[in-house]
């Protein structure tokens, strides 16, 4: 719709076009005197009367600051190839989408790094969803979600606040695809939305980023509603990933009951659980030291296959003690205790 170099109004000009989604285009773009910035251009608003209504729930919490959430700068209507389309400006993320760091690290991120994404994300949603009413996503996916570094620390902001509730049912199936597998069974069935229904998508998005697989995945068109779908057994995160504990196995699923009565009620209850699981438990690095000590103390006992057993454990969790723990496993698996 717009080209490099195309002047957007009095201050911006188009630096280059970043990709396209369901609602429309984005552009790099560079501000006269407060650089760079992104901009979304739509397919179907023509006015700064539509931008406007349609912005209304992601300006309210740009007022927010809150670190996990994009923040809007302008929105009006520029003339494209296409006609006249509403835009909106918002801050410039330079690392990218979710979609595209899960893609850096496939099939899965390292555990740590998928832990701060969902806490971030909780925290960002929570934020809106302690509005009152509660202000909701509806379209939370890899796609809008951006990352970027402070002080070499991963952050994620949530972009597109609310604009599903507006859009035409043909534009969001035309992204079926990237869209309908982040849905929760009752927004699939018709059935309404809620906050819950924004935990689910959160819940999607972490266990794909801790397992590699989408939950409750059975091969089917993700646009279609099926009775069979979730009525298999979801395996916990830590059976692909031992480093993960249980009660972060227990948290996750709980965002990824089929039924919203049994769901995570909102993000501020899930915010608060992740706060309370991350200050009682342990680093993996801590978990493994334990283990090793425990190793330690089994190998003096003379339960030298126990020994064993306990340092693989340790091993996985942090795998640099092999280097200093090989020979008394060598040792052990031979019988010998020192």
């Amino acid at each position: 719709m717009l080209a490099p170099g195309d002047r957007v109004g009095e201050a911006l000009v188009v630096d280059r076009r970043l990709g396209a989604g369901a609602f429309g285009e984005v552009y790099r773009v560079r501000h006269e005197h407060l650089g760079l910035q992104a901009m979304k251009v739509f397919r179907e608003v023509t006015s700064l009367e539509g931008t406007d209504e349609l912005l209304e729930e992601a300006r309210l919490l740009s007022t927010l600051g809150h670190p996990n959430i994009v923040r809007l700068f302008d929105a009006g209507v520029v003339p494209t190839c296409e006609g006249q389309r509403g835009y909106f400006t918002m801050e410039y993320v330079s690392g990218g989408t979710l979609q595209q760091l899960a893609d850096a690290y496939r099939p899965a991120l390292p555990t740590e790094l998928a832990v701060q994404v969902i806490e971030q994300l909780a925290s960002g949603l929570a934020a809106a969803h302690d509005r009152t009413p509660p202000i909701l996503h509806r379209d939370l996916t890899l796609a809008n979600v951006m990352y970027g570094y402070d002080n070499e620390r991963l952050r994620v902001r949530i972009s597109d606040f609310g604009l599903a509730k507006s859009a035409n049912p043909v534009t969001m199936l035309a992204s079926a695809q990237g869209t309908y597998v982040f849905m929760a069974p009752e927004v699939l069935r018709d059935f309404g939305y809620s906050a819950a229904s924004d935990v689910w998508s959160i819940g999607v998005i972490g266990y794909l980023l801790l397992t590699g697989l989408l939950p409750y995945d059975d091969g089917t068109d993700p646009t279609t509603w099926s009775s069979t779908r979730y009525t298999r057994r979801l395996h916990p995160p830590s059976a692909f990933d031992p480093r993960i504990d249980l009660e972060l196995d227990r948290i996750l699923l709980a965002t990824l009951a089929p039924l919203p009565r049994d769901r995570t009620a909102s993000a501020v209850e899930l915010s608060e659980q992740l706060t309370a699981w991350r200050r009682t438990t342990k680093s993996p690095s801590e978990r493994a030291q334990e283990l090793a000590a425990g190793a330690a103390d089994a190998a003096g006992a003379g339960a030298l296959e126990r020994a064993v057993e306990l340092m693989e454990e340790a091993f996985v969790l942090s795998p640099e003690l092999r280097l200093q723990y090989w020979l008394d496993v060598a040792r052990w698996k031979r019988g010998v205790i020192w």
